[in-house]
């Protein structure tokens, strides 16, 4: 039975990626999640798969060398996948150094417990193993509202705090490729989004404050546009990558759906009206009214667009999920969870930690 060492498993995508990989393997594999449960980390997000024989959560902080060597020690670990970071753009202009610890150096701490367990004495590796580092396109900069791309070859340009550090961490992975061999690979990801997502990224916080007749916040003049990528595509495409993919490459993984920010809020709205019963009071106060405009954010990217035809050549991976049909999927999954939206956003999923886990 192979097994996966997945970091940041509780948070948005990681929490997709273990969901995805019990639907397809089954009890074939084992998945060790290893999650520091901050803000983002929830729990909830692994309730019904809690239970499994295969399945394990170990909280630990990634940047806590001990506790990820024993982890190593304790398990034949075949896989990794590194998803823990810190990923906000706007918590990391306020506290910078946060993102530097997390991002970088809990990057150096799992590539060197990686390396010290799977190296053999001629500097070989032992077979089969390979680390898989999750990324952002934001590392590539902006682009001109021109049809050009990110490719696997742009230049690193980063412009917030929070890039700059998840560059580094890309360059450390780059760094330990070339000097140690060391058998891992790159995915840079366009934005994501669906089930699971924290309330203060765009799409979950449009979706929650329109809902209850709150302000939709708009940065700037709200037309700078991102690439939607819907979370399980997302996974599918890691999975291949790991199984596929030649060791040492990046690849791009991008969703072929770019849109405004305005665009997006707009299309919310449409959707939740669409979705909504005739009689759900909700209606009422779902308006483009709620659209406000506020100061653009520091060093704010105009466009972000990935091509990933390079994954697509080498792997045979694209992205099947437009953006039409994923962001009814979302909202649907919202409206099927309001309980946990409620939790995410008050806290009181902590207490189902300390229920399951009793404080460990």
């Amino acid at each position: 039975m192979r097994t996966y060492l997945v970091t940041g498993g509780a948070g948005f995508i990681g929490s997709n990626y273990i969901h995805y990989m019990f639907r397809k393997y089954g009890d074939d594999i084992r998945i060790i999640n290893v999650d520091s449960l901050t803000y983002a980390g929830n729990l909830e997000n692994l309730k019904e798969i809690a239970g499994r024989s295969n399945y394990t959560f170990i909280r630990a902080d990634i940047t806590d060398k001990e506790a990820i060597k024993k982890i190593f020690s304790e398990n034949e670990i075949d896989r990794v996948v590194h998803f823990a970071a810190e990923s906000h753009v706007d918590r990391s202009i306020k506290n910078p150094e946060v993102f530097v610890k997390t991002n970088v150096l809990g990057t150096a701490v799992m590539l060197n417990c990686a390396r010290e367990a799977w190296e053999l004495p001629d500097g070989s590796y032992k077979e089969d193993k390979k680390f898989l580092h999750v990324s952002t396109d934001e590392v590539y900069g902006s682009l001109a509202d021109d049809g050009s791309y990110f490719y696997e070859t742009t230049p690193y340009a980063p412009h917030s705090p929070y890039s700059a550090s998840k560059a580094s961490s890309d360059l450390l992975v780059k760094a330990y490729i070339d000097t140690y061999h060391f058998p891992a690979n790159i995915t840079n990801c366009s934005n994501n989004y669906g089930p699971y997502q924290f309330p203060e990224k765009l799409i979950p916080l449009i979706i929650n404050n329109a809902l209850l007749g709150k302000k939709l916040p708009v940065y700037g003049d709200g037309k700078n546009v991102r690439d939607w990528l819907y979370v399980d595509d997302h996974a599918k495409g890691i999975d291949m990558v790991q199984e596929m993919g030649r060791l040492g490459e990046t690849y791009n993984i991008g969703g072929h759906n770019e849109k405004q920010n305005i665009e997006i809020i707009s299309i919310i709205l449409d959707t939740l009206l669409e979705m909504l019963p005739e009689d759900d009071a909700r209606r009422a106060h779902i308006s483009r009214d709620l659209i406000t405009y506020v100061e653009d954010r520091k060093g704010h990217d105009r466009r972000y667009a990935i091509a990933p035809d390079k994954i697509k050549a080498e792997i045979g991976w694209e992205p099947e999920t437009m953006f039409k049909d994923g962001i009814k999927k979302t909202i649907a999954w919202y409206f099927e969870h309001e309980d946990w939206m409620k939790n995410v956003t008050s806290g009181d999923y902590q207490n189902y930690y300390e229920e399951m886990y009793h404080g460990k």
